[in-house]
């Protein structure tokens, strides 16, 4: 699955450095530079056409819009990825904290309904197969 994303990275870095020398051509352009600006241009045409060629390899992947605004506010990708996991780990320790609740609001139940109606909680421990005392 690598070698997809090595072989479209390295013609889009491939384009993107035509691009830039086309761009220094353009720029400072003389008369007798126009075969060297043909030939980018041509250049250009051909990646954009090998580029083209390479989309139906990745078109099967799907990237989080989150990650594009990450690019647009000039972070690194890859910080996406970083934030994701963080923002699981703390959901992650609220949902025990609440289940942890849950557990002693059960546990403090079962003794105070044991309190109340000992006959009853004794079946439900039995058929609950727990012998615990409460």
């Amino acid at each position: 699955m690598a070698d997809k994303f090595e072989a479209i990275e390295s013609h889009l870095e491939l384009f993107i450095e035509n691009t830039r020398q086309l761009g220094i051509i353009a720029s400072d352009f003389k008369p007798q530079g126009q075969n060297v600006l043909n030939q980018k241009i041509h250049k250009m045409i051909t990646d954009m056409q090998e580029i083209d060629k390479l989309k139906a390899q990745v078109q099967d992947v799907q990237v989080p819009l989150e990650v594009f605004e990450y690019i647009d506010q000039g972070k690194n990708p890859n910080l996406y990825t970083k934030d994701c996991l963080e923002k699981a780990l703390v959901k992650n320790e609220q949902v025990k904290g609440k289940i942890d609740a849950v557990k002693r609001f059960k546990n403090m139940l079962i003794v105070e309904l044991s309190k109340s109606f000992p006959n009853e909680m004794a079946k439900y421990r039995a058929l609950r197969g727990d012998d615990r005392p409460t």
